[in-house]
């Protein structure tokens, strides 16, 4: 097994605002479909790699509680944490060094009410 986790799934209330935030944010790309009545938003995804996606369907619901996903914030985390507030979200824990070998992280509330995270080394 080379990663424990192998998919994430963030739920939305308004799909296009989610879609729109984390596309803003990441500065990436994002494929969306219906999948058996659920609206969803790929992430990129390689194939050797972790990814996941946007959601918003029946049992999805935003949260402050529970798992937080960490997301590859790149070489300096600071560039995408700089996008979020910009977009509509919060910052809740700013760039923080958790240690000089495990790097940085900070935490933010999505447009949807998600407390999530970003990793970065620098």
């Amino acid at each position: 097994m080379e990663n424990l986790i192998n998919w994430f799934e963030i739920p939305a209330i308004n799909f296009s605002r989610a879609v729109s935030f984390y596309k803003a944010i990441l500065n990436i790309e994002i494929n969306e479909t219906d999948m058996f009545g659920t609206k969803m938003g790929f992430f990129p995804y390689d194939g050797k790699n972790v990814s996941g996606a946007i959601v918003q369907g029946e049992d999805y619901n935003p949260s402050t509680d529970g798992v937080v996903a960490y997301l590859n914030g790149g070489n300096d985390l600071q560039r995408v944490l700089d996008k979020v507030e910009p977009n509509n979200g919060k910052v809740i824990v700013p760039k923080t060094q958790i240690s000089p070998e495990m790097g940085y992280f900070a935490m933010f509330i999505d447009t949807e009410g998600n407390k999530m995270a970003i990793h970065s080394n620098k």
